[in-house]
């Protein structure tokens, strides 16, 4: 570390950078077992914010460990390593004035701390609610099957736990309500983080 020199102190500000695009460029991160939901009301999310003028930046689990996180395996350790990465990315599209919008299991409370910390006070936890049995059930890319059968270890909900978030800022129950209602409570949720 004593080589390296950040340059943070003499580049535009964030301030500056948020005025230029007139909106607060908050992360909004959505935890949730797989198949809860949370990569199509983030998509739904993205395109409804471009709708309305806002520019964001969607942050999504499978396209990161299909890049700059597909050195990392699913234990313990490199899931901590996956979404600390993921805040790092957030973090600096934020600095840029740029929505973040982050889909992430984030099965535990040290992890999503974690993302807290690093992201900071633009840091705004959605809850994707849905029962384990439900997203199961629903199983859209096929893993629960996988991990049952045990091709797939330390699978959120089968052989690993996902603790549901005590406080988060917004919570959408996707079991209990159509796709269309979600995404509108989700919309209604942040917009009013995002306006000036």
């Amino acid at each position: 570390m004593e080589y390296i020199f950040p340059i943070f102190d003499t580049i535009l500000s964030r301030e500056d950078k948020v005025k230029l695009l007139n909106q607060n460029p908050i992360v909004i991160w959505l935890s949730g077992p797989s198949g809860s939901g949370k990569s199509t009301l983030a998509r739904g999310l993205d395109n409804a914010l471009y709708e309305k003028g806002y520019l964001t930046q969607l942050l999504d689990g499978d396209n990161l460990r299909s890049g700059i996180n597909n050195n990392l395996s699913f234990g313990a350790e490199d899931r901590v390593e996956n979404i600390r990465r993921a805040a790092e990315v957030a973090k600096l599209f934020a600095n840029c004035g740029i929505i973040a919008i982050c889909s992430f299991i984030s099965p535990t409370k040290e992890i999503r701390e974690l993302a807290k910390k690093i992201i900071g006070d633009s840091y705004v936890e959605v809850f994707i609610n849905c029962p384990i049995e439900v997203c199961e059930q629903r199983d859209v890319k096929g893993l629960y099957k996988k991990a049952r059968a045990g091709e797939i270890r330390n699978f959120t909900g089968i052989d690993a736990p996902f603790e549901n978030p005590e406080n988060p800022d917004f919570e959408i129950r996707t079991d209990l309500h159509s796709i269309d209602f979600c995404h509108n409570q989700l919309l209604e949720s942040v917009i009013e983080k995002i306006k000036l």
